[in-house]
């Protein structure tokens, strides 16, 4: 075995954003949840972590480069997953290059890894979900491992909670499971991306800021604090899990969207019952709460669905592109650009929903009229960092193509 080849994978995975929460562990070293969730993958054109693994016997210890800048692997929740793949890794061969991996030769060899999130860091917007989903999918196309997407998310449920969805694309459950070990705890899809393809999605980010409480210390301190998450767990999410696995197979919005809505409020109000209290969203997030139940309700049937992870930024989530449309001219109408950014630059994503809504530039946002369902005229440019437009979309890929590597292919150092 020559000691100079580097062997590499790329790969690319969505990030998720849950409709029926993950809040509270019961086991914190496995990352054992209190409650089944629900999430929709967004689509990875839009939000999503590319990862280039590579092996090779010249490097000298496992090393990882986060957005540009090394950080370090000795946490428990990376090595859990390198362990548990590891552990799983079999024979390799490229033999047009002349390489041979032995199932045994794994556990002395070292690996880097290059991690590159396409949207803000910790931040609310579950860049880790996408980030260890992305780890372990890529670790196992470098070797060769056999387990299934659902086998492998509960390895990356050990990395970060909800990373276990984001192996699937569409609609996807992550089931809380019953055995201590944990075996049971994994992720399954219940619908994939096509099944709903009306829906649109609008993210407000409203701060791109690392939040002041983690996800991590946050749901330790309400699973030791708060009563209603003990309730929340017992009594209100088996059935609500059931109401919304019937809600999306039927693609039945009403429903969804009143499902969605009250998760996403009861998840932010266990929040509050813990002690001391945890503040997610801010003013601007409670304005399009507001806003958007407004329109709702004078539209006499939902249009569109609200929900908030660990953080202030709103997904919005449209029952179709007509919808989404009337969505944006609202937003944009109480959180305009500030006067020195460009349209172009305050709306990310997919795009042509600007011209659906007879938006074309700056101007024609000025001339947006009140919405008629809200009293209030008062704009707030400036609350909204910008908006993300996309829609449910497909599962982990592996990037065939080179040139998206991140890692060198000769030195197998970022490139």
């Amino acid at each position: 075995m020559g000691e100079k080849w580097v062997l590499m994978k790329t790969a690319q995975t969505p990030t998720n954003i849950a409709v029926i929460k993950y809040w509270g562990k019961r086991d914190e070293t496995l990352i054992l949840p209190v409650n089944d969730s629900i999430s929709v993958t967004l689509d990875p054109a839009h939000l999503c972590t590319t990862t280039t693994v590579a092996v090779s016997p010249a490097f000298q210890q496992d090393r990882m480069w986060l957005n540009g800048k090394e950080i370090s692997l000795s946490g428990g929740r990376y090595q859990n997953c390198l362990r548990e793949i590891r552990k799983r890794a079999r024979e390799v061969e490229d033999k047009e290059r002349g390489i041979k991996i032995e199932k045994k030769d794994w556990a002395k060899l070292h690996l880097h890894i290059a991690s590159y999130n396409n949207f803000p860091t910790a931040a609310g917007l579950a860049s880790s979900a996408a980030g260890f989903a992305c780890l372990v999918f890529a670790l196992a196309k470098l070797m060769n491992v056999s387990e299934d997407e659902s086998q492998l998310s509960a390895i990356a449920r050990q990395g970060s909670g909800s990373a276990c969805r984001s192996l699937f694309g569409g609609f996807v459950k992550w089931i809380m499971g019953k055995e201590d070990d944990g075996s049971d705890s994994l992720a399954v899809q219940l619908v994939d991306e096509k099944h709903w393809e009306d829906l649109f999605i609008i993210i407000a980010v409203v701060s791109s800021r690392q939040k002041e409480t983690s996800s991590t210390s946050g749901m330790r301190e309400s699973v030791e604090t708060s009563s209603l998450l003990q309730h929340r767990a017992k009594e209100v999410v088996p059935k609500r899990t059931i109401q919304m696995e019937e809600a999306i197979q039927n693609r039945d919005f009403a429903s969804f969207a009143k499902l969605a809505c009250a998760d996403s409020n009861q998840f932010h109000a266990v929040c509050l019952d813990t002690l001391p209290p945890i503040f997610y969203m801010n003013d601007t997030s409670h304005r399009i709460i507001s806003y958007v139940e407004k329109c709702n309700r004078s539209e006499g049937t939902p249009q569109v669905a609200y929900t908030f992870d660990a953080g202030p930024n709103a997904v919005l989530i449209a029952r179709d592109r007509k919808a989404a449309a009337q969505l944006i001219q609202r937003l944009l109408f109480y959180f305009p650009p500030k006067s020195d950014t460009d349209l172009d630059s305050y709306l990310l994503g997919d795009k042509t929903i600007l011209k659906d809504a007879g938006l074309e530039g700056l101007k024609d946002v000025e001339a947006l009229s009140p919405p008629p369902e809200n009293g209030s005229a008062q704009k707030y440019p400036g609350d909204v960092s910008y908006f993300i437009c996309t829609r449910p979309g497909k599962g982990p890929i592996l990037l065939s193509n080179d040139k998206l590597a991140l890692l060198d292919p000769e030195t197998g150092l970022p490139k």
